[in-house]
């Protein structure tokens, strides 16, 4: 038996079955970057790839949130699903393609427990890559992921966890703002010149604020060089987070997510935000005067005969005080159109874009992807972890 220790598993030595030479990928033209006004508006242009429909679009995304809130977890189900050409959080499905995901604060062990509990006894995709060494961006990392993404013109997404492993130490003389805006920039260009969606795993400041953007760690820099935000914050009630998304090619929403343990999947909750935010007693009554405007509260009464009338007159009181519902002169309520949650798209309005977009067939299903070999470059120095 062999005594040699197992090889690092990063971007230019990953074990793999001995596969046949892979075509030579086509060269990609460089991105035209200046028109005339009158040649932009009559140039036509592709609809953004979604990796996951309405939430994850091509392009930079943050995906922020404290320690221990289970980024990685959704960030690995995410790129399984994608890989395999599944359905992220268990209802929304996503078109199959090479996805590679950089875990850079993993082991192979506990990746592999992870997918194992992920995968629940189905097949692991072979067109997801996992990596846990990597060099940070200005020193070679941002080639290596290049090269791996030529050799995989079909991949759909690159997943970054974490993203202070990747970004390097700040160039001299610069601001913190500056630093974080070009760190992010490493990212940007490969997203934009592959096409795909590049998701870093960052994290969030210790103090809490009303606006979601403001709590990502770092300068405003960071958010401000990514096309799209995502927080992901611990919730109150019957959900187990809140996801926060805004972007330029993404709507701003809120979707309510319930984390299994026995899985470590996260889910998608049906409906509003508010429904899974608020206690049992105010969601009851929030879902009956959403389907009957202008009910009184003897109205909800009947339908919730486990709350008295006296409960059910108070708890309309305060939620109209607290802008969740609106009452009329004549003690009737109606939805309050006009809060923030209140106009969530159900799931399967996801950002308004179509159930099955442009570029995503109407029957997804895994295609059969083969790894050809990572880089037969000679192995270059990564950054441990």
């Amino acid at each position: 038996m062999s005594t040699n220790p197992i090889p690092p598993l990063h971007l230019y030595s990953v074990p793999s079955d001995p596969q046949p030479p892979a075509a030579v990928a086509p060269k990609r033209e460089r991105p035209r970057t200046a028109w005339t006004a009158d040649q932009l508006m009559a140039a036509h242009f592709p609809e953004p790839k979604w990796a996951v429909p309405g939430i994850l679009a091509e392009g930079v995304s943050l995906l922020a949130g404290p320690p221990k809130v289970g980024k990685s977890w959704l960030s690995l189900g995410l790129g399984l699903a994608v890989a395999a050409g599944g359905q992220a959080f268990d209802s929304v499905p996503v078109q199959g393609g090479p996805v590679l995901y950089l875990a850079l604060e993993d082991t192979p062990r506990r990746l592999q427990t992870r997918m194992g509990k992920l995968l629940g006894g189905q097949r692991a995709p072979a067109g997801l890559t996992l990596v846990t060494e990597c060099p940070p961006f200005p020193q070679g990392g941002s080639e290596a992921i290049a090269q791996w993404l030529d050799r995989n013109p079909d991949a759909r997404m690159v997943v970054i966890d974490v993203f202070a492993k990747m970004r390097g130490q700040a160039p001299q003389g610069v601001s913190a703002y500056d630093a974080d805006y070009v760190s992010v920039g490493y990212a940007k260009r490969l997203a934009d010149h592959y096409g795909i969606a590049v998701v870093l795993v960052h994290h969030v400041r210790k103090a809490g604020s009303d606006d979601f953007l403001t709590e990502v760690s770092g300068t405003n820099g960071i958010a401000g060089a990514a096309d799209a935000t995502l927080v992901l914050k611990r919730a109150r009630g019957q959900a187990d987070g809140i996801l926060h998304v805004t972007g330029r090619d993404v709507d701003e929403a809120e979707y309510a997510l319930q984390f299994q343990a026995a899985s470590g999947a996260w889910h998608l909750l049906d409906g509003p935000v508010s429904d899974h935010t608020v206690g049992d007693t105010r969601a009851a009554i929030l879902r009956h005067v959403r389907a009957n405007p202008g009910a009184k509260p003897k109205d909800i009464a009947g339908d919730l005969p486990q709350v008295d009338i006296d409960t059910i007159r108070r708890t309309c009181s305060r939620m109209a005080a607290d802008g969740q519902l609106t009452r009329d002169g004549s003690g009737r309520y109606y939805p309050h159109t006009e809060t923030r949650t209140q106009g969530v798209p159900e799931v399967s309005e996801l950002s308004n874009c179509p159930a099955t977009p442009p570029d995503q067939p109407e029957c997804p299903g895994q295609s059969e992807l083969k790894l050809s070999g990572l880089s037969g470059s000679t192995e270059a120095e990564g950054t441990a972890t």
